[in-house]
């Protein structure tokens, strides 16, 4: 799950809907040193009145709740117009994940790599419905 996803679910919709299916268990979040790094980053700038849910994945992260870590996958330049992207792409394959969920569109506009597919949080939701 692409970090803009986190920070949308903070606001609702279909990330929120996303983010809930892993807090429920219908999914496993993988993840690797980097990008939790970048979750910390990111979503410690944004001042929530309610933070449950930074809490939520904070703690779930504590007691890595249907998570799978890698810590430093070796990553090739699958998106050069965005290299900070590349982390998904390398976490993703290193723990064989099936899919990657992003509303970054240098993501999705990547149909498919290494037979790994790239939804939105839309498409996603739609496809494990």
């Amino acid at each position: 799950i692409d970090t803009n996803v986190f920070v949308s679910s903070f606001f609702g919709g279909n990330p929120r809907k996303v983010i809930d299916k892993w807090f429920s268990g219908r999914l496993t979040l993988c993840v690797s040193g980097p990008i939790l790094k970048e979750y910390f980053e990111v979503l410690s700038r944004f001042q929530f009145e309610y933070d449950t849910l930074l809490l939520r994945l904070i703690a779930a992260v504590e007691k890595s709740s249907n998570i799978l870590f890698v810590d430093n996958p070796q990553e090739e330049q699958w998106i050069p117009v965005d290299p900070a992207d590349n982390k998904f792409f390398a976490c993703a394959i290193a723990l064989k994940a099936r899919y990657i969920v992003s509303g970054d569109s240098h993501l999705t506009q990547r149909a498919e790599i290494d037979n790994m597919r790239i939804f939105t949080p839309s498409e996603f939701l739609n496809l494990i419905a």
